[in-house]
């Protein structure tokens, strides 16, 4: 299929799932507290439509004619495919759309145009509708606009779509906003067949200011199918990551939780009670414990812990607001200091900090490799890595691949608002599955995810049946969050923040 003659633009935005997620959800500044800081209707033949819209859909952008009764002259654009012919009128007079022909000889695919009825307010058209019987990924065309130096253009773009379980979606829609009720000219994928395409002359009076005149073409040529996305027999939902040497993680159902050694009220937790909770999780199922940082003695008093009950743990330097050089810095010492090597399973550079803009992925890779070496000089062999939402990553890995031993990646269907408790693992799955295929030849886990008790669209029901379709699906390779609610979190807009424990189904999954 040829995609050419026109300017057309093609970009990737793979991983759509996990933009809209709201990655500030986990209030890890509270971490270092203890350091002291605080309607649809294509036109036939040539017809007369009154808008104040328009442009979108045209691959050019004539002047306006002149008001006159001489014939209007024919566009300057390379006319080569038969996208309609839209004209806008800005006054009243005798306008003439003179008669085209244009002949293709092999199947071309282009941005076309539609149009539909606008009523006042935000309106939503075009896309890629597609059904799907199971949770996939889509990788499909999509017409958009841009706008360069004040002139729109109409493009086709690529996009890759999570669709989490069986149904109809539509992808990339295009929206505008109208003050009154109007006709809508939108971009759409529209490809062309072999053929001789025709419109004929048409000879217009205009008695009002911004007529539309949109004249699509008729051909004999025959009509091609819609494209479908995904093919008609889609692939099987994608099976956790294959193993990778040195890769972390099991082929069961369970393997690490995070943890927090705050009270409910923020306070650092004694020792004592450290090891009640680390006693918990390990008789939980639980092999390995992730902690963010070394703040309230965490090293010292779970690694304590953890060594009594034969756990593994994946510690922290932790990057906030302070940048790479304060409290991360302040991780990095103690850390070494604390030198534990044997417990650690892995070490996590950063958790969303780019994210958060604490720092660039450029200076973040630095550190990560400045920090590594450190750790290495001080006896350590294990991997390293650093861990940030999917889009973050996508738009980083060329940077970060080259830094880290894993790639890690936070993934959380609860703040996916198209992804259902049922559907939970199928999502982490799918998004898994992405990670693994950006740094080649290394492994990829997901070092957090969970699903609240509380919260908007959610219920301890809900809360077991998402935890229960991770542990099936994809349990091996995540990082649970977390066994206790973390109460010393404020709730946050959707409510759910401080509700994330398990401790109280952990029995059922």
């Amino acid at each position: 299929m040829k995609a050419g003659l026109l300017a057309v633009a093609a970009a990737m935005a793979a991983g759509v799932s996990a933009k809209g997620h709201k990655h500030g959800r986990h209030n890890h500044e509270a971490l270092h507290a203890e350091r002291g800081m605080a309607n649809g209707t294509c036109v036939a033949g040539c017809t007369t439509i009154y808008t104040t819209i328009y442009g979108e859909a045209t691959l050019y952008n004539p002047p306006p004619p002149a008001t006159t009764s001489k014939p209007v002259p024919a566009p300057t654009y390379p006319a080569t495919v038969p996208t309609p012919y839209v004209t806008t009128c800005p006054t009243p007079g005798v306008y003439t759309i003179p008669a085209t022909t244009i002949t293709i000889t092999e199947e071309v695919t282009v941005c076309g145009a539609s149009s539909t009825k606008a009523t006042p307010g935000t309106n939503t058209a075009g896309g890629v509708t597609t059904v799907v019987e199971h949770s996939t990924t889509v990788v499909c065309p999509y017409a958009t606009t841009v706008v360069s130096g004040g002139v729109t253009t109409s493009t086709i773009s690529t996009t890759s779509y999570v669709c989490p379980s069986a149904g109809t979606y539509t992808i990339a829609p295009v929206t505008t906003v109208a003050e009154c009720e109007t006709v809508w000219v939108y971009p759409t994928v529209t490809s062309y067949a072999p053929g001789t395409y025709t419109h004929t002359e048409v000879v217009e009076t205009v008695t009002e200011t911004d007529y539309v005149i949109f004249c699509p073409y008729t051909s004999s040529a025959p009509a091609l199918p819609a494209p479908t996305y995904p093919a008609s027999k889609p692939p099987p939902p994608p099976s956790p990551p294959t193993s990778k040497p040195g890769e972390l993680g099991n082929s069961g159902k369970k393997w690490a939780i995070t943890y927090s050694p705050f009270t409910d009220s923020g306070e650092c937790k004694a020792a004592a009670d450290v090891e009640i909770d680390i006693e918990a999780i390990s008789k939980g199922g639980y092999t390995s414990v992730r902690i963010y940082a070394s703040v309230c003695s965490g090293l010292v008093n779970v690694g304590a812990a953890c060594e009594k009950y034969g756990l593994k743990m994946i510690i922290g330097v932790f990057i906030d607001h302070t940048g790479l050089g304060g409290g991360a810095a302040e991780d990095v010492t103690e850390i070494i200091a604390w030198g534990k090597w044997s417990l650690v399973e892995l070490i996590v550079i950063g958790n969303e900090a780019i994210f958060n803009n604490y720092c660039t992925a450029s200076e973040l890779a630095s550190f990560i490799s400045t920090t590594k070496a450190a750790f290495a000089s001080h006896g350590y062999t294990g991997p390293c890595t650093t861990t940030e939402p999917l889009d973050i990553l996508q738009a980083s890995y060329g940077v970060l691949c080259e830094v880290v031993d894993i790639t890690g990646c936070n993934i959380h269907p609860y703040f996916n608002p198209s992804v259902e408790a049922s559907s939970a693992g199928a999502f982490v799955a799918n998004q898994l599955s992405i990670v693994e295929g950006l740094c080649p030849g290394k492994a990829a886990i997901n070092l957090e995810t969970g699903w609240p008790s509380k919260g908007q669209r959610t219920s301890p029901a809900d809360q077991i049946t998402a935890l229960k379709s991770i542990a099936d699906t994809v349990g091996g390779k995540s990082v649970v969050l977390s066994f206790f609610n973390d109460l010393w979190k404020p709730a946050g807009d959707c409510g759910c923040e401080c509700s994330f424990g398990i401790e109280n189904i952990v029995t059922y999954f």
